[in-house]
């Protein structure tokens, strides 16, 4: 299996000069773009800044907190307004490794190729569930 990183631009609303070009591993088990809590203080003080409970891959629970409202985008994909998660990240060899996961991919139209290891964008957005009458 191969590795997807994406380049992502966010940004605080409320103070538009804290923002942060990243790159992100490409995650589509996890939820939230999930950030360190090093680089938190980068960001400024958010509108919303909530603490919350996740669940990681190995069946931990861990404290995080989720903040936004941060304009965010996906290099190549529309942008969005959305919210980022800070949890504690441990870097290996000096570098952190931020997550794009499934929420902000399918806001901003992005499809994972796992074949080509890329990011492609999707045509519609996906509204099957919505039931029309006859």
């Amino acid at each position: 299996m191969g590795r997807i990183v994406a380049s992502i631009d966010i940004q605080n609303v409320v103070q538009p000069d804290c923002a942060r070009k990243i790159d992100a591993l490409v995650d589509t088990g996890a939820s939230h773009i999930t950030l360190p809590n090093a680089w938190r203080d980068r960001f400024g003080s958010f509108a919303v800044e909530e603490a919350v409970d996740f669940e990681t891959a190995t069946q931990e629970i861990a404290a995080g907190v989720v903040c936004g409202p941060a304009r965010i985008q996906v290099e190549g994909f529309r942008v969005i307004h959305s919210e980022v998660l800070f949890v504690e990240m441990t870097p290996v060899d000096g570098e952190y490794e931020p997550l794009l996961g499934y929420i902000a991919l399918e806001q901003c139209g992005a499809a994972v190729d796992l074949i080509g290891h890329r990011l492609l964008p999707v045509r519609h957005m996906d509204l099957k569930s919505l039931n029309r009458a006859p």
